[in-house]
This record gives C-alpha cells, sequence and structure tokens, in this order.
C-alpha cells in the first residue's frame, strides 16, 4: 500500500491507498491507524482500498473545524466523494471509534455507503453494560480490555506512525487520543442511536467474543436499531478481530461485500 497525502477542499488528509476494483473505505479506531496492516493488503487483492486518517489523528488536519458529528460526517463526505466519484458509493467499514463514524455516515448520506461493516462500533450505551473509560485506565489495563491474548498480540499490533509524524510515538499516540476525546468522552453517545432506523445499507456487525472495551452485548443493540443487519461474533479474539482473527474476520468480509 502506498501512503498518500492530498487536500479536500483545505483539509489534508493521509490515506493509505492500494488495489483495483469497487471502491472500499475503511475507518480507524480511537488510537491510530493501523498503516499498512496484513488485513488491510489482503483487501486489496480485490478491491480498490482507501484507509484515510481521521481529522487530528496523525498527519490529517481538519480537526479544529469540527464542532460536532454532523461536521465529520460532512468532511467524510467530501473525502468519500472526491475518491469515489465514477462509483457513486462504496462499501464502508469501520473499526471500534470508526465504525460510529461510518454508521454515522450511513445514516446521514445513505446515497454514499452500498454496505456497511461495523467492526466492535463504538457509538451506543447501555446503562446495564457501561463501558470502560480508554482515556482513564492505564495502559497495561487498555492491553488486558483490548486483546484475547494480550501476550501474544501486543507486540505485533500495527501502527501509522511515521518518522517526522510527532518528537516520539507516544506524542503521536497522545495526540490521536486528544482528537478522539471530542467523541468518546466522558461517554461515545452522540445520539447515534435516534440515527441507526435510517440507515439503508445492509450492514454486517462484527465483534471478538473476549472484547473487554466494547462487549459482544453491543452488538445487539446495533442489530436492534438497524433495520438490515445481522452480527456475528468471532471467537478467541477481542477489540481487534481483524488483528487476532484475521482470516475469519476477512472471511466473513468478503462473503459479505461479495
Amino acid at each position: 500500500m502506498q501512503i498518500v497525502l492530498e487536500t479536500i477542499g483545505t483539509t489534508p488528509v493521509r490515506s493509505w491507498t492500494g488495489g483495483q476494483g469497487a471502491p472500499l473505505f475503511y475507518l480507524h479506531g480511537f488510537e491510530q491507524h493501523p498503516g499498512a496492516a496484513s488485513f488491510l493488503r489482503r483487501l486489496t487483492e480485490d478491491r480498490a482500498v482507501r484507509a484515510p486518517e481521521h481529522p487530528g489523528f496523525g498527519r490529517s488536519g481538519g480537526f479544529e473545524a469540527l464542532v460536532d458529528i454532523s461536521d465529520l460526517v460532512l468532511h467524510y463526505r467530501a473525502v468519500i466523494e472526491a475518491a469515489a466519484a465514477q462509483h457513486g458509493s462504496v462499501d464502508l467499514v469501520g473499526h471500534s471509534l470508526g465504525g460510529m463514524f461510518a454508521a454515522e455516515i450511513a445514516a446521514f448520506c445513505p446515497d454514499l455507503v452500498r454496505k456497511l461493516v461495523l467492526v466492535a462500533p463504538y457509538g451506543l450505551w447501555l446503562d446495564e453494560a457501561p463501558l470502560p473509560d480508554p482515556f482513564a485506565i492505564t495502559l497495561p489495563e487498555l492491553t488486558k480490555a483490548k486483546w484475547s491474548d494480550p501476550e501474544a498480540w501486543t507486540a505485533r499490533e500495527p501502527n501509522g506512525f511515521a518518522a517526522g509524524d510527532a518528537p516520539s510515538y507516544d506524542a503521536y499516540r497522545q495526540q490521536n487520543l486528544g482528537a478522539a476525546t471530542k467523541y468518546m468522552w466522558p461517554i461515545p453517545d452522540r445520539g447515534l442511536a435516534r440515527r441507526l432506523p435510517r440507515v439503508r445499507a445492509q450492514t454486517l456487525i462484527i465483534y471478538g467474543a473476549d472484547d473487554r472495551l466494547v462487549p459482544p452485548v453491543y452488538a445487539d443493540a446495533f442489530s436492534r436499531l438497524l433495520p438490515n443487519a445481522r452480527s456475528v461474533i468471532l471467537p478467541r479474539c477481542g477489540h481487534l478481530p481483524m488483528i487476532e482473527a484475521e482470516d475469519a474476520f476477512l472471511a466473513e468480509v468478503r462473503s459479505f461485500l461479495g
């Protein structure tokens, strides 16, 4: 995959791109962009994949101009339209915070999204299953919460850190977390439940059985609100099923997208 830094309107957007075929957009989670991760590279075998960095993350700008979720949706509408004008619509995959964004885009811009895949998405809040605050728990606690097998996978987690992004990886990560708080703190509920019934796209919801950041009970909550959705719970993986259960994850996504 190659890294592209382009300007959409007046906003710099960094993306990882590759492949040919029908367009597929991937929106990353709250900590960092996965970079040219294995699952993204494999998706480029039969799809034109574009994985942009969220505003305020890494080298993507525009964060200061975003006041609420509608501004974020308008930002991504411009990004998607610029990259996939000849296709009219795209398949949209969103993980974690990116899952929240993908669901909002599908609700506000149903003309843009052909099929929707939500992977361990944030965006809802259940009083009976409160979510841990990922900004308050320690890094070791966060590691245990997001991986089924932390010792096996922590060192292999991909990231989009590149030389020159920040003085250090810690500074890069803190920058990203600061941007994520706009949508996830104190709780990651910005009214998405009211808008999910407006989603027209056929939707696949994927959770890891051992996800302790957004537990699988939230799959049922999303399924009840989305008009045309089914959910899959993958065993032996946590908040990053595309990393811990890459083959099973890709099989589900490819089968769903067709």
